[in-house]
């Protein structure tokens, strides 16, 4: 009887399994296979052929694609560290149980990244106008003579991006880490206070080793979201300008399908070379907090 009833017990468990397994294979895997089907063929939807590698080949020579990606990899460059540095630090302030109201900034910090991508771009564009309240501000102050074309000018649009994404998802990963860091036993720091080591010791000796695994989450996770980067750029720079100096991979993936002569098969292509990037950059963020973490123990 006993090996009947834990027979029965597997079954009932794969039942409840394979049903997740099923909906995963139809809304993720099918796709996945279904578009690099796609980027190995060429057409609007219609009538396509198969072109085999071709598609690959042209976004060597592809001046927006190259365009996009030179942008995608400059916010990634600037953009992720900074913002992960500025969530490490706002988490090591809120996590020190002496500073009064620390829920209530948590919150308030936290809420950028629940906001709408649309309403929050939209502010930004508002308020990196030519006429906007940061240039005003910046003006009545005397910072600046003549306003600031965040909007016009290649280089400040490129910084204008890099602040609102920074200013929407600071937030977010601060989260990450001050869970962690409450997670830190504080006999550890005690013990550290008790053999001289001041707050800046015990910052880069303790808090940032244990934090690792945490950060190579959010680094990578960051790295995704801004490869995907695409709200920002389509309202706050209106599609990417001025020009396609701001443009970013995922706007151009639109321009293929809905703007330009569609061309379903290359559309795919570049959406597949995402995928290609997150894979190099995931395996060397992996590799980089490997050789760190066995250089550590050694």
């Amino acid at each position: 009887m006993k090996p009947r009833k834990k027979l029965n017990l597997n079954l009932a468990g794969w039942g409840f399994v394979s049903i997740g397994t099923i909906f995963i294979l139809i809304f993720a895997f099918y796709p996945m296979v279904d578009a690099f089907l796609l980027s190995l063929q060429s057409g609007m939807g219609i009538n396509l052929r198969f072109v085999g590698l071709t598609n690959y080949r042209r976004l060597f020579s592809d001046t927006f694609f190259l365009t996009a990606v030179r942008n995608t990899l400059l916010y990634l460059v600037v953009q992720v560290p900074v913002m992960l540095l500025l969530g490490i630090i706002l988490a090591s302030i809120l996590n020190d149980k002496t500073i009064k109201f620390r829920g209530f900034f948590r919150t308030a910090i936290f809420m950028t990244c629940i906001t709408s991508l649309v309403a929050y771009s939209t502010v930004f564009g508002y308020l990196f106008g030519h006429n906007g309240i940061i240039n005003m501000a910046m003006v009545n102050i005397g910072l600046i003579d003549q306003p600031i074309g965040w909007l016009f000018d290649p280089f400040w649009a490129r910084i204008t991006i890099i602040i609102a994404i920074t200013w929407r998802w600071t937030g977010y990963n601060m989260i990450f880490y001050l869970s962690a860091m409450q997670n830190i036993d504080d006999n550890v720091y005690e013990a550290a206070r008790i053999d001289g080591a001041n707050t800046v010791q015990q910052f880069f000796r303790i808090t940032i080793p244990l934090l690792k695994p945490i950060i190579l989450f959010t680094s990578i996770m960051s790295t995704i979201g801004t490869l995907q980067l695409f709200d920002e750029v389509w309202t706050i720079t209106n599609r990417g300008g001025p020009g396609i100096s701001t443009l970013t991979i995922s706007p151009y993936i639109y321009n293929l399908m809905f703007v330009f002569t569609p061309d379903f098969g290359y559309a795919a292509t570049v959406s597949y070379a995402i995928v290609f990037m997150v894979v190099i950059l995931a395996i060397i963020q992996f590799k980089v907090a490997g050789d760190k973490r066995e250089k550590t123990k050694h």
